[in-house]
């Protein structure tokens, strides 16, 4: 008997050595976000079972910008984030809290919380990842946008990398619902695109109808100049799905990265119904830059129909526009954006 019980106190004193050791080695409950976030606690993962998978399988993009099958954790506890749309996407699918470990610098203000927390490494930004910091943090999964596309390979020898990307063909909708949808694979959360989504189709097809037999030109201000966009990258979606005769498109044939200048007399000698802006300056918080309205409202610019008429769209909330386009709380923004300003 005596035997026994001798047994069961040796068996008990080594699951409690194991269990100190598991937590020195992790850093202690106390350095873990969760601990400290003062957040509610995100519940871990059961141990994988028949129907709990170790791994699940993605589509995602290489450094390449190549459509690959990608093996990725289920379920992954230590999220390290160098892209706003997928914060945002994770974010919504309520998975991001308690769990993101780091993050790159943003000043979106509803994902702010992630870069503020004490326990959330920084990371660097979107267009250059600080690779110690990743690795420091040990994440279980990678995430990243087009600006960090030559970091892949990089960024794969710490942890795996889901690398998404707006499809301007496909549509800003349409690789919103994509991309949402592989995040939430990842999760076991699939069903939760559908119902986050519910109605942007319905909102799509009353910006249509306004748009319809109207032109415009779109464009971004920076370092006080204005280049036109086409609908083969930023704010395609004026073009492509709610249908503005995008006029300016063909100043140059390629326009996917921040457009080509313009001359005002381009704007003038194509007297576009709408005028729609994007304050790149401003999204990006470029100290003492001109104001997109200052650079806009010149002599030449103030004789178009578009002024005139009292439509030149600024669009309000550009850091959305230009860091976060592809998240689910993004276009629910950009939306509102256009709706404010048209209907």
């Amino acid at each position: 008997m005596k035997k026994g019980i001798s047994l069961a106190l040796a068996l008990a004193l080594a699951l409690a050595l194991g269990l100190t050791a598991c937590s020195t080695a992790s850093g202690g409950a106390a350095d873990t976000p969760a601990a400290n976030s003062g957040a509610p606690a995100v519940e871990t993962s059961a141990q994988p079972s028949a129907e709990t998978p170790e791994n699940v399988t993605i589509t995602s993009l290489n450094g390449s910008g190549e459509a690959v099958e990608l093996e990725v954790p289920y379920d992954p506890q230590r999220i390290a984030i160098l892209d706003m749309a997928c914060l945002d996407i994770l974010d919504a699918l309520g998975v991001a809290e308690g769990r993101v470990v780091g993050s790159a610098d943003t000043s979106l203000e509803y994902l702010q919380s992630y870069v503020t927390d004490g326990n959330v490494a920084n990371l660097g930004t979107i267009k250059e990842a600080d690779l110690e910091a990743v690795m420091a943090c040990a994440p279980d999964i990678i995430f990243i946008g087009g600006r960090l596309a030559s970091s892949y390979d990089a960024l794969s020898e710490i942890a795996p990398v889901v690398y998404l990307a707006t499809d301007s063909e496909l549509g800003v909708v349409e690789s919103v619902r994509k991309n949402a949808s592989a995040i939430a694979s990842i999760f076991g959360l699939e069903d939760k695109v559908d119902q986050l989504m519910t109605d942007f189709d319905t909102r799509i097809q009353a910006l249509a109808e306004f748009a319809a037999g109207k032109t415009a030109i779109v464009g971004m201000c920076t370092s006080g100049s204005f280049n036109v966009l086409g609908n083969d990258g930023r704010c395609s979606i004026l073009g492509r799905e709610i249908g503005f005769d995008n006029i300016g498109v063909d100043a140059e044939i390629d326009t996917s990265t921040h457009g080509n200048e313009a001359s005002f007399e381009f704007i003038v000698d194509k007297n576009p119904d709408y005028i729609f802006v994007l304050d790149r300056d401003a999204a990006i918080g470029t100290d003492g830059a001109q104001l997109a309205q200052e650079i806009m409202e010149n002599e030449l610019v103030m004789g178009t129909d578009a002024y005139q008429n009292g439509s030149i769209v600024y669009l309000a909330h550009p850091a959305v526009w230009y860091t976060a386009e592809g998240g689910i709380q993004a276009l629910n923004i950009m939306l509102q954006d256009l709706e404010s300003a048209l209907l």
